[in-house]
């Protein structure tokens, strides 16, 4: 897989988005730090689409002949097509290539998509306030198709200043990987932006990329304990992330 750096970041380009990084009110937090940008999951954070990812998967491994593991879904969370392909591939006993795994799953999924983009109730609307005040990123696992037609059906592609998916880095989530290539696009350091995140390898992937955590954790897919306790504010729907909640963190 290539490097990170070796891929156009999506949205601005990186040097454009550094000339608009500046936001248009600062809070200074008791360490003389300033937030200057949101960083946002797509999955499961703007788009209900986990179950989608689920209900795809598990179809595709049981016509195929596999077996489902029961913590598949949470070990898929957060993984980059290269390697949830790899593990349907040989964890769950397909006998096929990864390349066609991939293909058919994310073909699969465009597909529901276009039958019914499953948005979260106020995503529209958090990404409003934040992005009025503050540019945007957004730092996904899904392949890049599925985030420019995901971003292009809700009229969102104008909100982000910068979009990275796991596939163009080297690693997916819970590496830090795709969070330091989406803060880097913006062209800003870690340590004055924040995540909105909702899974464990998720939220594991902002804290060590250095980004102070928002986690928004979905009922059915509760994220463990452990990453949790890295978040500064844990959410209980998008109506709470609010500017002035973000103000409140000292990144």
């Amino acid at each position: 897989m290539s490097s990170c750096c070796e891929h156009p970041v999506a949205g601005r380009s990186a040097a454009s988005a550094a000339s608009h990084s500046s936001p248009g009110i600062q809070r200074v937090g008791k360490n003389g730090r300033v937030i200057e940008a949101v960083v946002f999951d797509l999955d499961g954070v703007l788009i209900d689409s986990e179950p989608v990812w689920e209900q795809v998967r598990r179809a595709y491994v049981a016509e195929h002949g596999g077996r489902w593991p029961s913590d598949a879904q949470d070990r898929l969370m957060g993984m980059s097509t290269p390697e949830w392909a790899r593990y349907l591939s040989e964890a769950v006993g397909l006998g096929r290539q990864p390349a066609e795994v991939a293909t058919a799953v994310v073909d699969r999924m465009a597909h529901r998509y276009a039958q019914d983009l499953p948005l979260i109730p106020g995503a529209l609307e958090a990404l409003g306030r934040l992005g009025d005040r503050w540019p945007l990123g957004l730092a996904s696992s899904s392949p890049r198709s599925l985030i420019d037609s995901v971003l292009t059906a809700a009229g969102l592609t104008h909100r982000f200043a910068v979009t990275v998916s796991t596939e163009e880095v080297p690693r997916g989530k819970p590496a830090p990987d795709v969070y330091l290539a989406a803060v880097r696009g913006l062209g800003l350091s870690p340590e004055h932006c924040v995540a909105v995140e909702d899974s464990t390898n998720g939220l594991l992937a902002a804290a060590a990329a250095g980004l102070a955590v928002v986690a928004l954790p979905r009922p059915d897919y509760r994220p463990s304990a452990r990453a949790l306790s890295l978040a500064r504010i844990v959410a209980a729907d998008l109506d709470e992330l609010t500017p002035s909640a973000i103000e409140g963190l000292d990144p």
